[in-house]
């Protein structure tokens, strides 16, 4: 590439291209954490009905006792909720107290503060018969299997009518609220605003609405850093996310941490695209693959640093500032970051350019070869990409022609599913039955052999064939835990991380198959757009999560029939494995035509070399 020269005249892999990529690996980390938060800060824990303020018994006889005056909502909500942390003592004891000695017409009360029936026995929310003295322990669902004996969703009418002396009482929802075990999460939105039961939904809503924030970001942001630079968004992007972060921490309501939480996915995937762009412009091309794949590990790794600090953080609003506020400090020492010098002689700042590019000669100690660099012979070099500039191409390209139309609708059902597949396992940790600081660092180690299998798979079985193995593998382990008994928690848990792996796997996989498919005038376009169907998948699989309300077995089997979709898709792809980069779409056109000859001279590497890297976000 002619700009390839200038970097070598510069130093190549110099100081300053390692420090500076080092540099810019350290925000990645933590871009994990924010796509992810919400598995900790949203955490639903075990929860029931609060106890409500119960009458005295009316006196049927010489046993029958009131209950105690202190037995009220409000004395319970007085004791410290640190209580409740490791232990349902205070709750059993409530219930000890609330229970009337056995008598005619005494009245029982349930450990969730309903009323059972005289006979010494009660009936749970979900209509099951348990007697009296048992313990009960928390419970998440309102109905269920015989030993689920506490409802979370509603609870007895604490005062019966008077001429009702046995049978099903009546229920009604939980009108004093929740109470909620705090023994693995402190605090989270959930326990806060209450967002269980009729409300549930909200927190799914809530993640849909950030990853629609990532959207519009790297709609707006993107086309802002073509315009303003990489450097200047890339530090406007730190700026929002560190202050949008902080408020996020502080939101007084559900409606703001909304809105501060769409903000935050904005400049997320801002700075994203900045890191891209500069690692990617500052990087000689022999270097750019292992230099792009280091970052790609960056994020994670990040996944697993994000169940260490969800572990000793477990309040979300400290979690949410101790992931936000470090973008305060990358922002200060971002000032030492060089811009682009690719992007500024294409803006037609040259003078700037030539000033940079000696500026980092010297950082390589090569400060005599970077005074011999001037605005004509950067001109000269640059000739190919300035031309390229006048050249109109737009996203109609994706679609005018047979073969690129078919090629831009099977990759973005590919792009759409694998994201949509990939969010819908990874933002339901809570579900496996384990811990969910475990299942976050084994989703997170997960993606290291998965990645290094596939790398040596494109390599030397294919594109097409790691692609639809990886997509058809996934679709099926997922579809398979459905009918896992929920017993066997160590299979479902398994299954599920063989999932996450493939379609981890399966990103790797479509990111360069889709930079080889396109030629090179429309190749940022395709990209750009199967990123932006990646983005409608993530926004989407929080939506789908809502059905399991109604029908439990439906997200589940939504995610994994995406996939195998998807490998059908990818099945109709052509195979890019040892052919050219095509530089025209008339060679795409007639690729088919003809029977592809390897070239043993280029070596196609693992990650494009002109466009920025996307990572799981």
């Amino acid at each position: 590439m002619p700009f390839g020269a200038v970097l070598a005249q510069v130093g190549g892999l110099g100081r300053f291209q390692v420090l500076q990529t080092a540099l810019l690996a350290v925000p990645i980390l933590l871009m994990a954490s924010h796509n992810l938060l919400q598995n900790f800060t949203a955490a639903v824990p075990p929860h029931r009905c609060r106890v409500p303020t119960v009458p005295s018994a009316t006196p049927a006889g010489p046993s029958a006792t009131p209950a105690p005056s202190e037995a009220t909502p409000d004395a319970t909500s007085a004791a410290p909720r640190d209580a409740l942390r490791g232990s349902n003592t205070v709750l059993r004891s409530l219930g000890a107290t609330l229970r009337s000695p056995n008598g005619p017409g005494a009245t029982h009360v349930t450990l969730d503060g309903t009323v059972g029936s005289p006979d010494g026995t009660w009936r749970s929310s979900n209509d099951t018969l348990g007697p009296t003295g048992a313990t009960l322990g928390w419970s998440n669902v309102t109905l269920g299997s015989p030993d689920v004996t506490l409802g979370s969703c509603q609870r007895y009418v604490a005062s019966p009518p008077a001429n009702v002396t046995g049978g099903v009482r009546a229920t009604e929802p939980c009108r004093d609220g929740w109470d909620y075990d705090r023994s693995v999460y402190v605090s989270t939105i959930v326990t806060e605003w209450d967002l269980v039961c009729g409300y549930r939904q909200l927190r799914q809503m809530a993640q849909s609405i950030y990853m629609a924030g990532v959207l519009v970001g790297a709609l707006v942001l993107g086309g802002l850093s073509d315009r303003f630079g990489r450097k200047a968004m890339l530090m406007w992007s730190y700026l929002q996310l560190g202050v949008m972060g902080t408020c996020t921490a502080f939101a007084p309501n559900y409606a703001s941490y909304c809105v501060f939480r769409f903000a935050g996915g904005m400049a997320l995937s801002g700075f994203g695209l900045s890191i891209a762009c500069l690692v990617v412009e500052w990087i000689p091309t022999p270097y750019r693959a292992i230099t792009v794949a280091i970052t790609g590990f960056a994020y994670t790794l990040g996944q697993i640093i994000l169940a260490g600090v969800a572990y000793a953080v477990p309040h979300w609003r400290w979690l949410q500032l101790s992931v936000s506020l470090p973008f305060f400090v990358f922002l200060l020492y971002s000032w030492w970051l060089a811009e682009s010098a690719r992007w500024l002689v294409l803006s037609g700042k040259a003078e700037r350019a030539v000033k940079v590019l000696q500026r980092v000669a010297a950082f390589n100690n090569r400060k005599e070869e970077g005074e011999k660099i001037t605005v004509e012979m950067l001109k000269s070099n640059m000739k190919e990409e300035l031309a390229a500039l006048k050249s109109s191409y737009t996203v109609s390209d994706l679609v005018r022609t047979p073969v690129i139309r078919h090629i831009f609708f099977c990759l973005s059902i590919v792009w759409f599913s694998i994201s949509f597949s990939y969010y819908g396992l990874a933002m339901d940790l809570q579900n496996f039955g384990v811990s969910i600081y475990l299942i976050q660092v084994i989703f997170g180690a997960v993606d290291f052999p998965a990645k290094v299998v596939v790398t040596v798979s494109l390599s030397y079985v294919g594109r097409r064939l790691s692609l639809v193995v990886a997509l058809f593998l996934a679709g099926l382990v997922i579809v398979a835990n459905i009918f896992v008994p929920t017993e066997l928690q160590t299979v479902r848990t398994a299954l599920a991380v063989i999932g996450k792996g493939c379609l981890s796997a399966s990103f790797n996989c479509v990111f360069l198959y889709t930079t080889e498919l396109y030629p090179t005038p429309i190749r940022q376009t395709g990209l750009g757009f199967g990123s932006t169907m990646a983005r409608v998948g993530g926004i989407v699989a929080p939506l789908v999560k809502m059905m399991d309300e109604y029908y439990p077995f439906l997200p589940p089997a939504v995610y994994g029939v995406a996939p195998v979709v998807a490998a059908v898709a990818a099945a109709f792809l052509p195979e890019t494995l040892n052919a050219p980069l095509p530089d025209t779409i008339e060679e795409v056109e007639n690729r088919p035509k003809r029977k592809p000859t390897g070239d043993p001279k280029e070596k196609i590497a693992l990650q494009p070399q002109d466009g920025p890297p996307l990572k799981e976000a």
